[in-house]
């Protein structure tokens, strides 16, 4: 069977605003015979590709109608094989929750040439940008980071016991997470652990609440928070010092 001649770039483009994009993903766009993109990416980045690019929008958003991942998969197959220069364009890094495993295996399957493209993750962005430390060699050794679309499958009793967490995809289950971490003790030595709600990270948009797990619900309720990284652990204290820079 003759190899497609085409290409896929599975690109990560960072945590929102244009600026944090890296310099390959910037010149991969500018190539881009088709751009096949996500809901969170910045609408600067498709004046980036050629006028003659095709822009496919497959957009995932929580709880909204979305194109099937087959379906997705089919189209990154085809246009390969026409012999395109393909851009999967994915927000953050394409390896982190970003659905890369079925595309790949796709491409694999066809024999398509394909290549994967770090991006920077709002997991790490995020934080940074809302002045938070993710590791400190007094409170936080180390951090885990996690989704919490699927909170049920999730084990509480082992995060709680981490310095920091970093969860992703959680602003719909908001109220279980707190309960589930309460629960299991991340409130045991203290009843005011830290917490940091950052929505639309990395765009003019941005926002931040800081609170207490006993307090944030409350503090949120009437805000619609995805897409949103919540930070929980003493770091979170970190961020008053940015508070007027």
């Amino acid at each position: 069977m003759t190899k497609p001649t085409g290409k896929v770039y599975l690109v990560g483009a960072g945590p929102g605003d244009v600026e944090y994009l890296t310099v390959k993903a910037y010149r991969l766009l500018a190539q881009a015979g088709v751009l096949v993109y996500d809901a969170l990416v910045d609408q600067q980045l498709l004046k980036l590709v050629p006028n003659d690019c095709l822009k496919v929008y497959v957009g995932k958003r929580g709880g909204l109608p979305s194109t099937p991942q087959t379906e997705i998969n089919q189209l990154l197959v085809k246009y390969c094989q026409q012999g395109k220069i393909v851009i999967r364009l994915k927000s953050g890094d394409p390896f982190i929750f970003g659905r890369c495993t079925s595309e790949i295996q796709a491409l694999y399957a066809a024999g398509c040439n394909f290549e994967a493209v770090p991006g920077i993750s709002s997991a790490i962005a995020a934080p940074m940008l809302a002045g938070i430390p993710l590791t400190d060699a007094v409170v936080s050794r180390c951090f885990a980071v996690f989704s919490a679309h699927q909170p049920d499958n999730l084990d509480w009793e082992a995060l709680s016991r981490l310095d920091t967490l970093v969860i992703l995809m959680g602003g719909q289950h908001l109220s279980e997470i707190i309960h589930q971490l309460i629960k299991n003790g991340k409130n045991k030595f203290t009843s005011i652990t830290p917490i940091a709600i950052i929505r639309k990270a990395g765009t003019a948009e941005q926002q931040v609440w800081i609170g207490k797990l006993s307090t944030i619900v409350e503090q949120v309720h009437s805000v619609h928070l995805s897409p949103s990284v919540i930070v929980i652990g003493s770091v979170v204290e970190y961020a008053r010092f940015f508070e007027n820079m």
